[in-house]
């Protein structure tokens, strides 16, 4: 059961109605799943954070595909947040991530025959998370593989997904961590 109600017009500050019915508009309804579903109860904050979250998930990020997936179940998986990860693990193989290595990281396994920028992702989310720090090798690894831009859109994309289970966490009674011994439904390659 939901703790917070589904957003409606009625609710939503009224001040921030535009951006309430362009979020409605482009998605068709009222999002009832996912952390929007929870964020769009301010649909500025809302708006802004689905603008931020196209730009360092598209594109436009100089970050290749396959680092940015890998960064995003690494969060997944540092945060024990079974929606993002059911959400990105079958992106993270079409990303051409292999399976040993989304398998190992979903079951905290050792990671084995990393590549340098998977090894850069997975050293700099892993010091971030667990000492919320990073070292200077870590640091001078990871920027010499992705330049400066590529690590500031590495740390926010880290950071943004970060977020996610914490502004999912108020939306259900019974929030649900992703168990080692729990298969996601992306245990195949798709």
């Amino acid at each position: 059961m939901s703790r917070i109600p589904t957003a409606t017009r009625e609710s939503v500050p009224q001040d921030q109605l535009a951006a309430f019915d362009e979020m409605v508009s482009q998605r068709g309804s009222v999002p009832d799943i996912d952390p929007i579903s929870v964020m769009i109860n301010v649909p500025e904050l809302a708006r802004r954070g689905e603008h931020f979250r196209a730009y360092i998930r598209g594109d436009e990020s100089s970050l290749p595909l396959n680092v940015r997936e890998l960064a995003v179940i690494l969060t997944a998986r540092e945060m024990d947040c079974q929606f993002i990860w059911n959400a990105h693990c079958a992106f993270a193989r079409q990303a051409s991530l292999s399976d040993e290595l989304v398998n190992n990281l979903r079951d905290k396994k050792d990671l084995h025959t990393l590549s340098a920028e998977e090894a850069a992702v997975v050293d700099y989310g892993w010091e971030l998370f667990r000492t919320r720090k990073v070292s200077q090798p870590v640091y001078d690894g990871a920027l010499a593989l992705f330049g400066m831009r590529g690590l500031m859109e590495l740390t926010n994309l880290l950071g943004y997904y970060s977020s996610r289970p914490s502004t999912s966490m108020p939306s259900t009674s019974a929030y649900q961590t992703t168990s080692p011994n729990r298969r996601c439904r992306c245990n195949q390659k798709q």
